[in-house]
């Protein structure tokens, strides 16, 4: 499959309070984004343990982002700093089994931006799009890639 034919599946977990708000706005402003990412809504990202990341690639997702609220501002005082660690850790694990670091990243974002966070999911599903399909789901893990359509 050429890179041109290759749409990456992009899992993204969105904290209540201000990513997943974020999303809701840039629907409601009809700013458009790639159909690629599956938001999953989180009470707060520092809730994520490193397994959540792993196991989406796991399942077959091609990349996997973190929206957290804006440092100094998560409305669970230090949760996206814990998930800035552990998404750091994971980042570092990653070449270990056959994946790049840019397939796991982690931005923070208010609750009041719609756009710039449309953004980030276009500049991730691109940068995804180049590094092609998740090695780990080459034919193997053809069913749980399904699960992420």
């Amino acid at each position: 499959m050429s890179t041109k034919e290759f749409e990456p599946k992009i899992l993204a977990f969105c904290c209540h309070y201000c990513a997943y708000s974020s999303a809701d706005l840039a629907g409601a402003l009809r700013i458009q984004y790639p159909p690629n990412v599956r938001i999953i809504r989180t009470p707060c990202t520092g809730r994520l343990e490193t397994e959540y990341y792993l196991k989406a690639f796991e399942e077959g997702a091609d990349g996997v982002l973190v929206a957290g609220c804006l440092e100094g501002g998560c409305h669970f005082i230090e949760g996206n700093l814990w998930a800035k660690r552990r998404v750091e850790y994971v980042r570092d694990l990653l070449p270990e089994i056959g994946l790049e670091k840019e397939r796991l990243r982690m931005v923070n974002v208010s609750a009041a931006m719609g756009g710039p966070l449309a953004e980030i999911i276009c500049d991730m599903v691109e940068t995804v799009r180049k590094l092609g399909p998740n090695p780990l789901n080459s034919g193997t893990n053809s069913k749980n890639s399904e699960t992420l359509s």
